[in-house]
């Protein structure tokens, strides 16, 4: 079971604000920033070797719940004060979210969260990835604030403290590609530019969240899930990356609300084809050749068509099949996809009921929820509709901006 107050912790990140002591453009929040770091560290770890992505994954958990717990204090200061408090900080971390975490997997995500904050060698190559990946995604943020803030006393010398700080992660092959502007380096850029995009744009919301945040809340929905269904490593790893880079293409083609898009015969048919065609021309030049068959396995590219909510297996090719469960082994490289719409669903669902429970409400907000209540449904034994019903009654009848998820 995942506490009501894990869910409040994630979406919370939509509203702690980033630079806030600097002039902005637009809004920097937190869990767009993770979103970010998430996608960037994903990058780093393909041109690595020896690399486990299911430790990356957990890492970039327990990083993003524990900087949510200490949102107040300000990230320079933060990583100053880990070097002298590290233990105490962790303690804190530990004993505000223990509650929570106790009854995921049995007990043992709360373990393994307790082991990561206090060995610095545990996880230690993954680590340093996610260092470097908030690094880049942190000099991404300081581009946009730096445009505002010239006329600012200090800012220069933010500016060589932020260019400096690149020197810390040469070693690894992805940083340097992207520090020297090369191909992958517009890929990032890319990605970043998702937290322009607002969801449910046609409507108010408290608190707004971007297609980049949305990206990761699905990404970590599914991760948990994948721990319910006890998936193998790879199929957990798939499902979690499907989920961070699912509407990806849509930093080409902008957010085409659902309503819209399946209400015009055929729009939904045409956008595919474009997004295909734009994938083809303008994302996937741009990365690692070695990564391509993957990627586009990530995206749901197939037989010239896309789809990545289908469960598909992957060993000689693409297959699509009914249950996923008969295909529970690392050498067939499942994904999950029917339950992965699920959890896309579902974040949507937390999106619109949270800001209802703020007193943001609107004829769009209110139709989107019971819309999306129909279609949850009970996957692998995983009642969504139920999941859906309890964050309704933790956000709208209590009052409280927790849910709770039973995946057990």
């Amino acid at each position: 079971m995942i506490n009501p107050k894990i869910i409040d912790y994630i979406f919370s990140s939509a509203s702690i604000q980033r630079w806030n002591d600097y002039p902005r453009m637009v809004e920097l929040v937190e869990l767009d920033k993770q979103a970010h770091k998430f996608i960037i560290a994903y990058f780093i770890a393909k041109l690595e070797k020896d690399v486990d992505f299911t430790h990356l994954i957990e890492a970039g958990i327990f990083e993003f719940l524990r900087r949510v717990v200490v949102t107040d204090i300000r990230p320079d200061v933060f990583r100053n004060a880990l070097k002298k408090k590290e233990k105490e900080i962790n303690t804190w971390v530990i004993d505000n979210l223990k509650k929570s975490l106790k009854d995921i997997d049995n007990g043992i995500f709360l373990q393994k969260f307790e082991d990561y904050l206090n060995t610095p060698t545990m996880y230690e190559k993954e680590r340093f990835i996610l260092k470097a990946a908030s690094y880049l995604s942190t000099k991404w943020e300081f581009s946009i604030v730096y445009q505002t803030s010239k006329f600012l006393s200090d800012i220069e010398d933010v500016k060589k403290s932020v260019e400096e700080e690149i020197e810390d992660y040469y070693e690894l092959i992805g940083v340097r590609k992207i520090a020297l502007n090369k191909k992958l380096a517009k890929v990032v850029d890319l990605s970043g530019r998702l937290r322009f995009q607002k969801r449910w744009a046609q409507t108010p919301r408290v608190p707004e969240t971007s297609v980049l945040g949305h990206m990761l809340t699905v990404a970590i929905f599914s991760y948990f899930y994948s721990l319910k269904v006890n998936a193998c490593k790879k199929r957990l790893e798939n499902n979690f990356f499907v989920s961070l880079f699912h509407d990806l293409p849509e930093a080409l083609t902008r957010d085409i609300i659902t309503p819209v898009k399946y209400s015009v015969d055929n729009l939904s048919e045409i956008i595919a084809e474009y997004e295909i065609k734009k994938i083809n021309d303008e994302i996937l030049p741009n990365l690692p050749t070695s990564i391509h068959d993957e990627f586009c396995y990530y995206l749901g590219l197939y037989d010239g068509i896309k789809d990545e909510f289908l469960n598909k297996i992957y060993a000689d090719k693409i297959e699509i099949v009914d249950d996923i469960t008969k295909y529970n082994m690392d050498k067939y490289n499942p994904i999950d996809g029917e339950a992965l719409k699920q959890c896309d669903k579902l974040s949507a669902f937390v999106e619109a009921s949270l800001s209802i429970s703020h007193g943001i409400k609107s004829k769009e907000l209110v139709n989107g929820k019971k819309q999306i209540m129909k279609s949850l449904k009970e996957v692998q034994g995983v009642d969504f509709a139920i999941l859906a019903k309890q964050i309704d009654e933790e956000f709208c009848t209590t009052g409280q901006t927790q849910v709770r998820m039973d995946f057990d």
